[in-house]
């Protein structure tokens, strides 16, 4: 979903709270390349108007009645993959963050800072990143370097050859194998060896755990 001058990100807003989607409505079309193409106050309409009017990013909150924003996020993601997700959340524990990746978000904000990292998340889950509010970034990191004092162990991201560290961050910010494959003059096979050996030395198990892992390491943001 590249960012043209021409077409503008088409936007679908949904939250449950007038008072919210108007201003995030005001704050989006004052951009001259954003337009809001819908908006929805439950789970079941947003899923419903993501077909009909084929937007590029959807914003959600993660709090909606009928259905709530993790599984209209998992819905959408299955239905219009192309669509890039935004969780709006109160929540900023890894829990939340961790679910909202797995259903297929792309970019997590808490919602007292939403109206100053909205902009900038939708540009960069625009161009294939991910994005984080700064709040919960720093959490993730603080929570992470607590965990390795408390269990007395080392930095496992030390285990990581300089390659793979290089495909780490590829596909933390977002990139396939084949992308990876590409950037790096490698066989989409090697690459896909490489990101087996990260996850088993890093003790991970899928993409949203090595994205939550990069961020706490500070590789992306």
């Amino acid at each position: 979903m590249p960012e043209t001058a021409t077409r503008p990100i088409r936007i679908l807003l949904a939250d449950d709270h007038t008072v919210m989607r108007n201003g995030l409505r005001l704050l989006l079309e004052r951009q001259p390349n954003l337009e809001v193409v819908g908006e929805a106050s439950d789970g079941r309409e947003t899923v419903r108007l993501a077909e009909s009017v084929a937007p590029d990013v959807v914003v959600l909150d993660i709090a909606m009645p009928n259905l709530n924003g993790i599984e209209a996020a998992r819905q959408i993601t299955a239905s219009r993959p192309e669509a890039a997700i935004v969780i709006l959340s109160m929540h900023s524990d890894e829990s939340y963050v961790i679910r909202a990746l797995k259903a297929g978000a792309r970019a997590y904000l808490l919602k007292d800072s939403a109206e100053g990292d909205l902009i900038a998340a939708i540009h960069a889950i625009s161009e294939g990143k991910s994005f984080f509010s700064p709040a919960i970034s720093r959490i993730l990191v603080e929570d992470y370097m607590r965990q390795l004092e408390q269990k007395h162990v080392e930095d496992t991201y030390e285990l990581l050859t300089a390659r793979e560290r290089e495909i780490l961050q590829l596909l933390a910010e977002g990139k396939t194998n084949k992308e990876v494959a590409a950037v790096l003059n490698l066989s989409v096979y090697t690459v896909e060896t490489h990101r087996t050996h990260i996850l088993q030395k890093l003790n991970l198990h899928n993409v949203p755990e090595l994205i939550l892992y990069a961020v706490r390491k500070g590789i992306i943001t």
